[in-house]
């Protein structure tokens, strides 16, 4: 029997939400999106109901509104402590209001507030904010609807603020509608999603205006991911938006402003060569939320063994030379090593007995001390660092998480990786941008391995560096670019660009812009031509969107310190209330001055519950002691906080660092231990057991071991190979076979082990592959050719 303490009302009915409805207006690239949020008060009393819930870091919140029957209140951005302190005065007056907040640890928690709603009273709040689309592997444009905010670690000191607000509760079923429509300027190719839709409807002849609907009935029991493709994806796009006649001359605002987005094509030949070189550093969390499962569908792993798994696929990959240290982290860090160590088959071995003995046993998530320790490490000349992060996200200081690896920049590049459902997108895209590197998201059935060795190719391929941007524009004409410099282009990435455009141009409405880059000490041009005239319909989503840029840059200023902290501040509160786009010093406040009747009676406080994931905080509840996992929201902006009032305040338990979570959720939790049957011991993947065999400089070594892996008993192995053939070269063109034979379909995971192994190959000058190749052949029962296996 399992006992939840749920916020639930004085009759146990939680505060009811009814219905998520979200709209999608994709524009290219760009997508806004408005959900609404649709709930009543069942109580008896008038009500103030607060909740937490994620949306995307870079994402401009740029409008907030509640109606109440037909009475619309359309909140205003203010000075945070203003709207505050007005929110206070009308609530405690029984006026309803408003307020919606944005984390200051996290740009990807918010926080809405909903005072004095009358018995019986029904209420429909809507959100909408603007966000550049993320680029995937196979060209799509990625948008997720979050409907999980796990619980955010707070070290000991460190004030958690909002987001040390988030807990989970009993189960609650929210229902989701979700609308995409898309318009284009290339032809849209297709739409998908990993929940199930509706038909695609195209509107026009020429497929660039498509919309399609989530089916009906869904409930919001995981994130939901919508994935756009589009035809000539590599093709450059410039769009210049007017500005605001009512805002300040000279302002942002009322400036046209700019955006330009590369997608460059980098030459093949050029991107399939791979450096030998490089520090691999990486940091693997091992707090106790990684003992959830990578998803709750049929054969979901347990994150932490994905990881480990992912580890020793990654420990094969490595280069010969390369150095390499492998990193633990939770409420402590422990390294493999003292300093990075050069990666040879001892080493190797080292590390991987040491993976195979991790757990997820460290405690709370703390990834800041190992990131400086990390850093003070002297660096290997001619070896460039690249730091791999594997983390569900759940700490409290992602703002200073992602000043350190900003700092860091120009000495490593960042590669991360988001565990599970949840994960911080502001810590997980944070830490790839501020270190140049790349960031994937494992959510679903989603496999890690294929996404890491993506960006192990990314980290091996030929640095595309000394970016430059120049303009060219008609006379009268200047311009402000105003995101931040572009350090590092991967193949496969968006590099968008937002510039302010003063003055005016008496003549030519035509203007360029040429992006220079070295590609291998090669230089390279991108140049896209451009009409200063103002495309039609945007509303505004560009100036939003170079804003939030703006804005996010004088946050890392304002951290920073200084004598101009003060300036800093104003410039931001000046710039999101003219835009009308939150930050971390405004917020968004609505009053409904027009209620001539005052709610009447003392004010109940609810938080609103969010859904428990069926594996209690990651372990099942039978038999198992709990463990902090990932809260089950339902909404994005339906992820809510919850608490009781006969708990420990939240804030205060999260502060409790010097031992794991498990004492915040036991003490909440109570478990009969019921036996379980011992399970089978699950057999292990074949593909697994072959990156297992393989020597660190690429080989196999001939005997019963590969000859289980691939199926064969030892003799018929033994037997069937060529005379005069190496036993290890026998084995590794087995393995090679066995490979391309069996396992094509997960070339991308095996790829660089493969290719190792052939670079091993030919290092043995062997005489007879041809004889080997069809020996191989004839035993595997495959038909690979030596093209194919690249020998």
């Amino acid at each position: 029997m399992v006992k939840c303490c749920g916020l639930v009302s004085e009759t146990n009915i939680p505060v009811p939400l009814k219905n998520i409805s979200v709209d999608l207006q994709v524009q290219d690239h760009i997508v806004s999106v408005s959900s609404s949020l649709q709930y009543v008060n069942e109580e008896l009393s008038p009500l103030e109901a607060v909740f937490v819930f994620p949306l995307p870091a870079d994402a401009a919140v740029c409008h907030f509104s509640a109606k109440i029957g037909e009475q619309e209140i359309v909140a205003e951005v203010q000075d945070r402590q203003s709207a505050k302190d007005q929110y206070d005065d009308a609530v405690s007056s029984g006026q309803q209001a408003f307020l919606l907040e944005e984390s200051e640890e996290s740009s990807d928690v918010f926080r809405l507030s909903v005072g004095c709603l009358s018995p019986g009273q029904k209420a429909t709040v809507t959100i909408i904010y603007v966000m550049e689309l993320a680029v995937q592997a196979d060209h799509a444009l990625r948008f997720c609807l979050p409907a999980v905010l796990n619980p955010r670690y707070t070290p000991a000191g460190s004030g958690g603020g909002i987001v040390s607000e988030v807990s989970s509760v009993s189960a609650v079923p929210y229902s989701l509608s979700l609308g995409v429509h898309v318009r284009s300027s290339n032809p849209v190719s297709k739409l998908e999603s990993n929940c199930r839709l509706d038909p695609v409807e195209f509107l026009n002849s020429d497929h660039t205006h498509a919309t399609v609907s989530l089916s009906p009935g869904h409930m919001f029991d995981k994130d939901v991911e919508v994935f756009v493709y589009y035809e000539n994806t590599h093709q450059p796009t410039a769009v210049v938006e007017a500005g605001v006649a009512t805002a300040p001359p000279g302002s942002l605002m009322a400036d046209p402003v700019l955006m330009i987005s590369l997608y460059p094509e980098f030459p093949e030949e050029v991107m399939s060569s791979l450096v030998s070189q490089g520090e691999f550093v990486f940091v693997i969390d091992r707090s106790g939320s990684m003992d959830c499962m990578m998803h709750h569908g049929e054969g979901a792993q347990m994150r932490i063994q994905s990881a480990k798994d992912t580890l020793l696929l990654l420990l094969k990959s490595l280069p010969m030379g390369c150095y390499f240290n492998i990193y633990g982290f939770g409420s402590h860090f422990e390294s493999f090593f003292p300093q990075s160590v050069v990666y040879s088959q001892d080493t190797m071995e080292e590390a991987v007995k040491r993976v195979q003995q991790m757990g997820a046993n460290m405690g709370g998530t703390e990834i800041l001390e190992p990131l400086k320790h990390i850093y003070s490490q002297p660096c290997f000349p001619d070896h460039p660092r690249q730091l791999f992060i594997f983390t569900d996200g759940e700490v409290c200081n992602t703002k200073q998480v992602l000043d350190l690896v900003k700092s860091n920049v120009f000495s490593h590049r960042c590669f991360s990786f988001g565990i599970g459902e949840g994960a911080s997108s502001a810590l997980i895209s944070g830490m790839a941008r501020e270190g140049s590197g790349h960031a994937q998201f494992i959510t679903g059935a989603d496999r890690m391995q294929p996404k890491v060795m993506q960006s192990l190719r990314f980290a091996l391929q030929p640095a595309v560096d000394n970016i430059s941007v120049t303009w060219t524009l008609p006379d009268g004409v200047s311009v402000e670019t105003l995101s931040p410099p572009i350090r590092v282009l991967f193949r496969g990435q968006r590099a968008i660009i937002y510039a302010q455009l003063k003055g005016q141009s008496s003549g030519s409405c035509e203007g360029a812009v040429m992006m220079k880059y070295n590609l291998k000490n090669q230089p390279v041009t991108n140049q896209i031509n451009f009409t200063l005239k103002p495309a039609q319909d945007t509303g505004l989503a560009v100036h939003r969107l170079a804003v939030r840029s703006v804005i996010g840059r004088l946050e890392q200023e304002e951290r920073a310190g200084g004598a101009d902290v003060e300036e800093i501040k104003r410039k931001m509160v000046e710039l999101s209330i003219q835009a009308g786009v939150s930050c971390v010093h405004t917020a968004f406040i609505g009053i409904n001055k027009n209620n001539r009747e005052t709610v009447k009676g003392p004010l109940l406080q609810r938080r609103v519950p969010t859904q428990r994931q069926s594996y209690l905080f990651g372990m099942p509840a039978m038999g198992r002691m709990a463990r902090s996992c990932a809260a089950r929201v339902l909404g994005s902006p339906p992820m809510f906080m919850s608490c009781a009032p006969m708990m420990m305040p939240q804030a205060q338990m999260m502060k409790c660092s010097a031992t794991p979570p498990i004492p915040f959720y036991s003490s909440m939790i109570e478990c009969d231990e019921i036996s379980q049957p011992e399970e089978a011991e699950p057999q292990q993947d074949p593909l697994l057991q072959l990156i297992t065999l393989q020597k660190a400089a690429g080989f196999w070594e001939l005997g019963a071991s590969l000859a289980h892996v691939i199926g064969k008993a030892e003799d018929q192995v033994t037997n069937q190979k060529p005379d005069k053939v190496d036993g290890s070269v026998w084995a590794t063109v087995l393995a090679l076979i066995w490979l391309n034979g069996f396992k094509k379909d997960d070339q991308v995971e095996w790829q660089f082990m493969a290719m190792k192994a052939v670079s091993w190959i030919h290092s043995q000058k062997v005489g007879t592959l041809s004889q080997c190749v069809c020996a191989g052949n004839l035993l595997l029962d495959c038909q690979v050719s030596e093209d194919m296996l690249g020998i």
